[in-house]
């Protein structure tokens, strides 16, 4: 295993990074096309960063909805193709949306990593205690706990529309160590721990293979960091190397805004 020491080798990780920029896709209006249609303009909480056509994925259309669309987008992880679903923290009209992705795509874990703002447009999307209904999803708080700056709910959610398909535990991983004017998470050894809950919870659902939704703001530079870092541990596991760009030119390949700034790629 290679081990880099990013004060030293910070200059050779930015020539890196600028090179990964220079390697990513650009995308065209025509590229997001889904995303620019009119009727899911107020679905998109920045214009500038909308998910590719080729990686969206599709909510199961109901009786009186006029649109399939969420901003979110599918990307692979290390072992397992579309394991992560990264998104925007839901906007107030976007919230019963959101619970369909997690219904539709069989999510077992929400990892959020920013906070609650009703000031930006970031709702609390989900019931304290008790239940809950967004549009056809029934959502219901099981319980809630701490461990190491990561609030931990879960959740029995079901569709009302398809009640025959039974219910889906879901767990949410709310991370409070990082604070929204800091480009990076308060500690390293919090967030790894994040990410081995996730990954610990996620072994332990049926057949471990339940998708996980990561969201942030915008669904960009800390979501691209979740995903990047998490591929990174899979790659230690299970080869013993370490490959950054990769890890990351494989995200920017389904969404170019992942790890948007050299300080997070470092």
């Amino acid at each position: 295993m290679i081990r880099i020491d990013s004060q030293t080798n910070s200059s050779h990780l930015k020539d890196e990074f600028q090179t990964l920029n220079s390697v990513t896709p650009r995308l065209q209006a025509e590229d997001c096309s889904i995303a620019c249609l009119p009727r899911n303009h107020d679905k998109n909480r920045f214009m500038d960063m909308l998910p590719p056509d080729r990686c969206l994925p599709f909510l199961i259309t109901i009786d009186g909805e006029s649109s399939n669309y969420i901003n979110a987008a599918l990307m692979d992880s290390y072992r397992q193709p579309a394991a992560f679903i990264v998104t925007q923290h839901p906007l107030p009209n976007t919230v019963k949306d959101f619970w369909r992705l997690v219904y539709d795509y069989g999510c077992t874990s929400l990892v959020m990593l920013n906070e609650v703002d009703l000031a930006q447009g970031c709702p609390q999307y989900w019931p304290e205690e008790g239940m809950l209904r967004y549009g056809p999803i029934q959502v219901e708080c099981m319980s809630c706990s701490m461990e190491c700056d990561v609030i931990n709910r879960i959740f029995r959610i079901c569709n009302l529309t398809r009640p025959q398909e039974g219910y889906l535990m879901v767990q949410q991983f709310q991370y409070l160590s990082w604070a929204p004017h800091r480009d990076v998470p308060g500690s390293k050894r919090s967030f790894l721990n994040l990410i081995f809950q996730v990954e610990k919870w996620q072994e332990e659902c049926e057949e471990g293979e339940g998708r996980t939704i990561i969201h942030c703001l915008n669904g960009g530079g800390r979501s691209g960091m979740f995903c990047a870092i998490g591929i990174v541990v899979e790659m230690v596991k299970r080869q013993n190397v370490i490959d950054v760009f990769h890890a990351v030119k494989t995200l920017r390949n389904s969404k170019p805004n992942m790890v948007e700034m050299p300080v997070k790629y470092i």
